[in-house]
């Protein structure tokens, strides 16, 4: 079991940055792949960004790759989600999610652990 905290969510002018911080408890935080979804209102959860255990590998939705950059640092338990060059159309809440593994976290999705959200809103 791993319970995950979002932060950092809140209100920007489009083109600004945010950083949003996901903190895990548990001693096993290292051992799991993890994750940013995201929700806008009215439409489904949709994958951007996420991060291997050892974090040495990354994968991006093409929505926000080259604008958005995850990151992890296992002794703190959190990983983070570096957000550049936000669009009205990046409003939406934030969740963080954790899995075994990158596949299982962007494809089965039913067995993820999920955070509570964070709201991102982008004003044009």
């Amino acid at each position: 079991q791993v319970q995950l905290v979002e932060s950092g969510g809140g209100l920007v002018q489009a083109g600004g940055s945010l950083r949003l911080s996901c903190t895990a408890s548990g001693r096993t935080f290292s051992s799991y792949a993890m994750g940013w979804f995201r929700q806008a209102p009215g439409k489904e959860r949709e994958f951007v960004a996420g991060i291997a255990s050892t974090g040495q590998s990354t994968i991006y939705s093409d929505s926000v790759k080259g604008r958005f950059t995850v990151s992890r640092d296992n002794a703190k338990n959190t990983m983070y989600l570096q957000m550049n060059s936000l669009q009205f159309q990046d409003t939406a809440v934030y969740y963080c999610a954790a899995s075994p593994n990158l596949f299982s976290l962007r494809y089965n999705v039913q067995n993820n652990y999920w955070g509570q959200g964070t709201q991102v809103t982008v004003s044009s």
